[in-house]
């Protein structure tokens, strides 16, 4: 069992060193930061959900800096209930074990869950502003990642998660798109977008594919 945190990192954020000194003090062994020119995709958030274990506790600055709306509000905590994993949000002020925050009614709850779509829609409009700003630094910028391995790892993990070729390429930071199928080859990924599936250099046509998989 782990304690991990997530923050998004939107702007302005006046309390991100508060909420992080927050999660570190409750003993989150690692605090996730992602940055705000990843705003639409979030691929470490979505690699932080992928690598939960059963028994782990998921703390989040609050739903809204977590989520981008009550359907992904609600996988989450489908999630987190298949996994068991305790799910803390601090200034919602909600626990799902119901040890912090003794005070939260059903009522705040409730109107945690109604403002959720306001909430999430200001912080997209402010990251995107923000980002369009900042176009030039961000083009030259890509992606916050310098350690090979560690793209590697979040590229398959991205396109396990359902992005597409183009939307990992995009904050890739390589120049082609054969490049991100020449990772996802190396680490034996079994391709699944498109007409084709299998390895690259061996694909098939998938109604082919399923064809054979059918008959064998």
């Amino acid at each position: 069992m782990a304690k991990v945190g997530y923050i998004f990192k939107k702007e302005p954020y006046e309390d991100f060193n508060e909420d992080k000194n927050w999660m570190l003090q409750f003993g989150c062994v690692n605090v996730v930061e992602e940055q705000k020119e990843h705003e639409k995709l979030r691929p470490k958030w979505k690699q932080l959900l992928s690598s939960l274990e059963r028994g782990d506790e998921l703390v989040v600055t609050k739903f809204s800096n977590a989520v981008r709306g009550s359907r992904e509000l609600a996988s989450l905590i489908e999630l987190c209930r298949i996994k068991v994993v305790r799910i803390i949000s601090v200034h919602d002020k909600i626990d799902t074990k119901n040890i912090l925050f003794p005070d939260t009614k059903v009522s705040d709850v409730i109107e945690m869950f109604g403002s959720l779509p306001e909430e999430c829609a200001a912080l997209r409009n402010a990251s995107s502003h923000i980002v369009q700003l900042q176009q030039d630094i961000i083009v030259s910028k890509k992606w916050n990642i310098t350690n090979a391995e560690e793209r590697a790892k979040t590229i398959v993990d991205m396109y396990k998660n359902g992005y597409s070729i183009s939307e990992i390429h995009a904050i890739s930071g390589f120049n082609s798109r054969s490049s991100v199928f020449r990772i996802l080859n190396k680490y034996g990924v079994k391709l699944n977008r498109g007409r084709f599936s299998g390895p690259i250099g061996k694909r098939k046509n998938k109604k082919d594919n399923q064809e054979n998989e059918e008959n064998s």
